[in-house]
């Protein structure tokens, strides 16, 4: 969650990384969206490394998404990633790096889709 108290001109990206690495645990809200933003993606690998490192518990929400959709990446999560590797392709010089990083993205995705979490469809 966002935290009212990052200053202006303070780096966003640290300040939500050490919020991560502090705390105990995550509420991961897994949205039709949720795969278009790589800023989520990456906090997401973040909080699964501190799971298998820290013991950080992680409680995954489902929301109006089935959670095969999220390990299989299929429906909106598979044009995400198509929207991402275009991306990838256009913008990178490193091509390896970039397909490296999308496939911890879509390792992460499936690692969270099999815990435990909760589906919300109201």
């Amino acid at each position: 969650m966002d935290d009212n108290e990052i200053e202006r001109g303070e780096n966003i990206k640290s300040e939500l990384d050490k919020a991560i690495h502090q705390s105990k645990g995550s509420i991961i809200v897994l949205s039709k969206n949720y795969a278009s933003s790589i800023w989520c993606l990456d906090e997401l690998v973040m909080i699964l490394e501190n799971k298998k490192n820290r013991g950080h518990v992680i409680l995954p929400a489902f929301y109006y998404v089935d959670s095969s959709d999220v390990k299989e990446q299929s429906g909106s999560f598979s044009i995400a990633f198509a929207r991402h590797e275009k991306k990838l392709l256009e913008n990178s010089e490193d091509g390896q790096a970039w397909a490296k990083r999308i496939e911890g993205l879509r390792k992460a995705l499936k690692e969270v889709s099999s815990l435990g979490g909760m589906t919300l469809q109201v």
